[in-house]
């Protein structure tokens, strides 16, 4: 299997941002996302230097892949996809039909990021058709319905046509809002937000009654309150993934790419706890729940 950094999805300083993919570059990642997928207020990186910086590490030796916002709300949104699109050089990760359209529209092929919500074989194989080489799945589907899904396209005369990816690491995205969460919880309009998300570079955190950490607001985004981890469930996707992803929480994600991959086959599992972790869904029970 190969591993792969998705993309920040919170709100870095540029800085940051940098000394992250600095390091990403000597990391065991094979595949780096790059781009801004939740908000496009959030311009600490510009579409120039997401570019800029998608050559300097793909001269690594590394595929790099350009993400793109997973709910467009503004025709400056259009303008700065296109320019995504046709950036001429890099493999483009769909997370919005709006995206998909323009590949096709251009003959360029492209990711079905997990936030396409893609659950069956026949939107898979217009998607392939479409010019898809790679799909992330869905975060909430189970390796049970997986499995049913790729018999279906074997079936349908596909299956080896294209990639599945796996988000395997970090909070993960629940839900997309047109209202931004953060900026309500700090008592500010959406349009008068200033970026208020730059303060929480692993989200805000929601606690139940019970102080439970339930959810994670990120701007716009909901995610799990516990982090999704697949470090001791690697054995069990031989054959099915071809991509593990990562989501990067910081720069302790790479250490955590490294265990990954020293626990491929079960030699070295990881340590988690129920209060953290979980992996519900994968097991295909509640997404809370955490078992081995």
């Amino acid at each position: 299997m190969k591993y792969s950094l998705g993309a920040i999805l919170y709100y870095w300083p540029k800085t940051e941002i940098e000394r992250f993919y600095q390091a990403a570059v000597a990391s065991d990642a094979e595949v780096i996302y790059l781009g801004e997928t939740v908000c496009s207020k959030r311009r600490e990186m510009k579409v120039a230097d997401w570019l800029d910086l998608a050559k300097q590490i793909s001269a690594s030796g590394k595929q790099v892949v350009i993400s793109t916002l997973a709910l467009l709300q503004a025709p400056s949104e259009l303008t700065e996809l296109k320019r995504y699109v046709e950036n001429g050089e890099f493999l483009l990760e769909a997370n919005d039909l709006g995206a998909v359209n323009m590949a096709w529209e251009r003959k360029l092929p492209f990711v079905a990021g997990h936030a396409l919500n893609c659950y069956n074989a026949v939107t898979l194989k217009i998607l392939h058709k479409q010019g898809m080489v790679r799909w992330c799945m869905p975060v909430e589907l189970s390796r049970d319905w997986l499995i049913n899904l790729l018999d279906q396209c074997q079936s349908l005369g596909f299956r080896n046509q294209f990639e599945v990816e796996v988000l395997a690491y970090g909070h993960l995205p629940l839900a997309y809002s047109a209202r931004c969460f953060t900026a309500r919880a700090e008592n500010r309009a959406k349009d008068d937000c200033e970026t208020c998300c730059i303060q929480y570079p692993q989200g805000r955190k929601v606690l139940s009654q019970e102080n439970q950490q339930v959810f994670v607001l990120n701007g716009i985004q909901t995610q799990s309150g516990a982090c999704y981890n697949l470090g001791n469930d690697l054995a069990s996707m031989q054959g099915l993934v071809d991509i593990v992803r990562l989501s990067p929480m910081g720069q302790e994600t790479l250490q955590v790419l490294a265990d990954f991959r020293a626990n491929e086959q079960g030699a070295h599992p990881l340590a988690l706890t129920q209060q953290a972790d979980c992996n519900g869904y994968w097991r295909n029970i509640a997404g809370l729940e955490l078992v081995g």
